[in-house]
């Protein structure tokens, strides 16, 4: 097969009868918000799909490298989680907390089931903005502290109060928002003072947040937020270590530790089920979203027996979480991770395309690091090597390119100059081998 030549795939699309791409355009530009903005100079429109495909109102297909975000997991349109939606569709599609039904029960088990230690109590919500917010109010109710700390060039949402947390002022509105919010240094391997052959690198960085909490806060904390490998920053994987002494400070200082796994749970990682097993590290809230759902609104907050019960010293609701229809796609999601192997899957798929990648960095200089882990990876160019200038320009022109071959992808870091790959876990040795090709060419045309 030739390497930009989309692997055989036996489907054939829908036929599409609705408004073309322009009129769809001009259609959000007169009734959406300016905010909701889209990819690319001509705007691919999306209509369908199938595994790792999609599909545009011309029936031509593309490999989805970016996973809608990072939220498809098992795959598009995956028969068993269409099946298990469709079937709750037609017996009931909306109940509350205040009744019983069964979906929300089940799935809070078989959740609990996938989490380490004491981790077993879930609180379902809708959104990973939703879930990190009702982190940071449980923490704060449980400790009886205020301050929290979070990373530099995290993303933890764009609430509010989720707002605070993230540190890109890109994503950050001009208004009162960060009250009793830090940001401790980024432990970033590549950018950062602390080489990646540094073997006491974790330590030191984790250093930084014993720092600021000796000089930041009153030093009493509510908890410490960290993505267990930062999404929208860029694709960065903390050194080996990192989070365990992090927590540890926190721990110090009477705060709660708290693993955002929105991005890279649920098997992604490929090593283990949950990102922050990856650093030896326990936290003791866990939020999740996105590929818990494979593209329905479902997310959740996990956390101890023991800090589950201040949310139940007042009356604390939410309408939607737990819905019957997104626990049973959230129940079918777990299944066909575990059943497809889809874990291993991203193991062994993610390490042919980090491999590819490093082959592509001997030939484009333009790659100043290739990082990640599983299906979680991240791909970033420079205008030297010496200097790490950000060439955010080129990284927007293989973007295009890339769209242009057939390919879909991402690109995040606070410059735009890192490219995302974070496809379903469903992706091929074939779909690598074209991933790869593909990004060859686009790159060779700088």
């Amino acid at each position: 097969m030739n390497a930009l030549t989309l692997p055989p795939f036996d489907y054939v699309p829908m036929s599409y009868e609705g408004p073309s791409a322009e009129e769809v355009l001009a259609l959000r530009k007169e009734f959406l918000n300016p905010a909701i903005f889209h990819y690319y100079k001509k705007p691919i429109m999306v209509v369908e799909g199938k595994g790792q495909y999609l599909f545009d109102e011309t029936g031509r297909r593309y490999l989805d490298g970016f996973g809608g975000i990072v939220t498809v997991s098992v795959g598009h349109c995956h028969p068993q989680v269409m099946a298990a939606a469709n079937g709750q569709n037609e017996r009931i599609q909306h109940t509350t907390t205040i009744y019983l039904h069964p979906n929300i029960a089940l799935y809070a088990k078989e959740l609990a089931a996938k989490m380490p230690g004491d981790l077993k109590v879930v609180y379902f919500v809708n959104s990973g903005s939703e879930a990190n917010d009702l982190a940071m109010l449980m923490a704060r109710a449980y400790t009886g502290n205020y301050d929290l700390i979070a990373l530099r060039n995290a993303y933890h949402g764009g609430s509010p109060a989720s707002m605070a947390l993230t540190s890109h002022h890109t994503w950050k509105f001009n208004v009162p928002h960060g009250f009793g919010v830090q940001h401790a240094q980024m432990p970033d391997m590549y950018r950062g003072p602390f080489g990646i052959d540094d073997a006491e690198a974790g330590r030191k960085y984790a250093e930084d947040v014993q720092s600021l909490i000796r000089f930041g806060t009153s030093g009493k904390v509510a908890a410490f937020f960290a993505e267990s490998i930062q999404g929208v920053g860029g694709t960065v994987v903390f050194p080996e270590g990192y989070l365990k002494h992090a927590y540890e400070h926190v721990r110090a200082a009477g705060g709660l530790c708290v693993a955002d796994e929105v991005q890279a749970g649920v098997g992604r990682a490929g090593t283990h089920y949950w990102g922050f097993e990856t650093q030896g590290g326990m936290p003791e809230i866990v939020t999740m979203a996105k590929g818990i759902g494979n593209g329905c609104p479902l997310a959740a907050v996990v956390t101890t027996p023991e800090i589950a019960k201040v949310l139940a010293s007042r009356i604390h609701f939410n309408t939607f979480g737990g819905n019957p229809v997104s626990c049973a796609q959230g129940r079918a999601v777990l299944e066909v991770i575990e059943r497809e192997g889809l874990q291993e899957n991203s193991l062994r798929v993610g390490a042919q395309l980090k491999e590819g990648f490093l082959k592509l960095a001997e030939k484009h200089d333009l790659i100043g690091d290739v990082r990640g882990m599983g299906l979680m990876l991240g791909v970033e160019l420079v205008k030297d090597r010496k200097t790490k200038e950000p060439a955010s320009a080129e990284c927007a022109q293989v973007f295009e390119t890339c769209k242009e071959l057939g390919l879909l992808i991402g690109k995040g870091g606070l410059n735009g100059n890192v490219l995302r790959i974070k496809p379903p876990m469903c992706l091929t040795g074939e779909d690598a081998d074209f991933l790869i090709g593909t990004l060859d060419v686009a790159l060779g045309g700088i």
